[in-house]
This record gives structure tokens, sequence and C-alpha cells, in this order.
């Protein structure tokens, strides 16, 4: 059985389908997530994923790590997990395991190849649910106390013949 959601993936999840503005406006809620996280962007060009994970916490009382905007920040987060739970933060590499760029989000679950599905912010420019491949995690944190063992059994969701992302700058 499957605890409610955390505050902060009910947050995330109200975020669904959100997207960047085209042309030279911006999306005000992007622009607020980065002034939730302290960090000194204006825009919804400047790769936003770190940002929404940090002004969902935010949104849900929760403070964000320093440095958030950058995805590997995350990692800061104080309680490492060993594997992903329902509701983890969780930080991908991009480019190379050793580099400095990355992305951030959500585990929401796992799709029926084992991937896992993983809501965040500016994958295809948008907050979205999408699979990503488990090799290139760098780590899983929670934002809070250690999670309650149910949420390890990650729901299986149905990614619909996705392609992996693979790049989500």
């Amino acid at each position: 059985m499957y605890h409610p959601d955390p505050e902060w993936l009910k947050v995330a999840r109200s975020y669904i389908g959100l997207h960047e503005t085209r042309g030279p406006q911006n999306n005000p809620r992007i622009v607020k997530w980065w002034k939730d996280i302290g960090a000194p962007f204006d825009d919804d060009e400047t790769p936003w994923c770190g940002g929404f994970v940090g002004g969902c916490l935010a949104e849900a009382g929760i403070t964000p790590v320093a440095g958030g905007a950058a995805a590997r920040h995350w990692l800061n987060l104080p309680v490492k997990l060993d594997k992903p739970a329902y509701g983890a933060v969780v930080v991908f590499w991009r480019g190379s395991p050793d580099g400095w760029s990355g992305h951030v989000g959500f585990v929401v679950g796992e799709d029926e190849r084992g991937n896992l599905m993983v809501l965040g912010g500016n994958q295809g420019n948008a907050v979205n649910i999408r699979p990503f491949t488990r090799d290139r995690v760098l780590g899983y944190r929670w934002p809070g106390f250690y999670p309650y063992e149910e949420r390890f059994t990650l729901p299986v969701i149905n990614s619909y013949g996705q392609q992996l992302s693979t790049n989500e700058a």
C-alpha cells in the first residue's frame, strides 16, 4: 500500500503541462522558482530543472539546497538513499558522468522495462513525466526524514513507448 504523495510531489504534479513561453517573454512561474531558490536568473531559457525541484520543495515548506539551480547540487540533500523511492529526488549526469552538468527530478515510478519514471521540469521545455535509464543516476536523496519502506516499491507506469530522455538541456 502506498502512502499519499509527499507534499512536494503534490505540488510538482500540479504543474504538469507547464512549459516555457515562446519568444521574448518568460513563463512567470519559472521566474518565480528562480527567486524561490535564490538563483540570479530571470528567464525560462536557462536550464530550469533545479528551479522546478527547488520551487516545489519551497512551496511545500522545505528549504531548497544552496546552489540548487545546478542539478548536481541536489546531491547535498542530507538523506541519501541507496535505491529509488517514490517521491525521492533523483540526480542524473548529463553529457558525462564526471562533468558538471546534470538533471534533477522526482521519482514517481518505473516503466515496464525498469526505467525510472521521473516527474521533472525542463524535460522537453515542460513539466512532465518521462522515462530515464538508471545508468545515468548519480544519486537519490530524500527531502526530510528517511522515507517509509513502502516507498521503495515503485509503481509501474506505462511509458507508452516514449524514448528515453538523453539530453534535457
